[in-house]
């Protein structure tokens, strides 16, 4: 299990791109939006996402690989995801037989989640490499009204959350517990088995498709929306709402925080910066601006359908296309 590394920072990527002429669709943060030919009521929407592993388990990691590439094309709408095509590197630091068990998990485990996704993998790509990697490019053909543009926030919206965070903190310091310099850092705010317990959530959290919440944002009228991943909370929303045809500006009031995350980030200093709305996560929920009558009925319907709750977070203000985190910010334990 490798540590997670992170993405090139938002700046940095958008000077790089620039530099080189390639251009951006401001308007479609999460995924690729494109005319189709002869079709022009039909746009082909697509993202490709991939990582190093995580967690231990094979199997597991092929699983949240899968989550994390659909959640892209969940945040804009698209519930029904055409076609699957793997990005795959089998590791050359491993012995053979290792290296074709590992393998051939994390492709089952990308499979097994494509099935329940209702899509399917039809191809790809995958080289040798010191370190193993799995992730993929997701494809759907949508009619135009199908795709939720993330654009129209308005003041009075609610920020609605589908996953807790925290989930960095969980999978980088859960490595340390057999390394006792490592240990010893955190041992006095948390236990083996309450660490234990905030990875299995975060696995579990990372590995569950945001599909259901993306069937109700339609049905309950969002607005905008895009998926926590390596920018964090504050990083997405930051994104988001400055794509906003409006002059809004969103406040996170609450941060629903993976249990005993947040004190061990403030025992390590806030090596993650975590609540500063900045710790990356993997797969991790939507964040969705809602009509705020809507979201008493959005939030039940979800944990009736995944025994999951979803979090308001924050509000949507008017201002000038700014986030923030309140500075009495409340810190909800999950």
């Amino acid at each position: 299990m490798e540590e997670e590394l992170p993405e090139i920072p938002q700046a940095d990527l958008t000077r790089l791109l620039d530099r080189s002429g390639i251009s951006q669709n401001r308007k479609m943060m999460d995924t690729s939006v494109i005319e189709i030919r002869g079709l022009p009521n039909y746009q082909l929407v697509s993202t490709t996402d991939f990582f190093f592993p995580l967690v231990d388990d094979p199997f597991l990691m092929g699983r949240i690989a899968c989550a994390n590439v659909l959640s892209d094309m969940y945040s804009e709408g698209v519930t029904e995801v055409d076609n699957l095509l793997m990005v795959l590197a089998a590791s050359l630091d491993m012995p053979p037989s290792c290296r074709d068990l590992v393998t051939w998990k994390m492709i089952e485990g990308f499979r097994s989640l494509a099935e329940e996704a209702g899509s399917s993998v039809t191809g790809g790509q995958s080289i040798y490499n010191p370190w193993p990697i799995i992730g993929g490019t997701a494809l759907s053909v949508v009619p135009k009204e199908r795709v939720l543009m993330p654009t129209g926030a308005i003041e009075g919206d609610t920020l609605v959350l589908t996953k807790p965070i925290g989930t960095q903190v969980a999978v980088n310091t859960f490595q340390w517990i057999n390394i006792e310099e490592r240990w010893s850092r955190i041992s006095d705010v948390i236990s083996r088995e309450q660490l234990e317990r905030a990875f299995d959530i975060s696995a579990m959290s990372m590995e569950r498709l945001n599909r259901k919440a993306a069937e109700l944002m339609w049905k309950h009228g969002a607005h905008a929306a895009t998926d926590i991943t390596g920018f964090g909370i504050l990083g997405h929303a930051e994104a988001l709402v400055r794509n906003q045809s409006e002059s809004v500006s969103f406040v996170i009031h609450t941060l629903p925080v993976i249990r005993c995350m947040a004190s061990v980030d403030a025992t390590l200093q806030n090596l993650f910066s975590l609540v500063k709305g900045r710790s990356a996560e993997t797969s991790g929920g939507l964040l969705i601006c809602l009509p705020k009558e809507n979201v008493a009925a959005f939030c039940s319907e979800i944990y009736e359908a995944e025994g999951w709750p979803a979090f308001v977070v924050g509000t949507v203000i008017s201002g000038d296309r700014s986030a923030s985190i309140a500075a009495d910010v409340e810190i909800k334990e999950v």
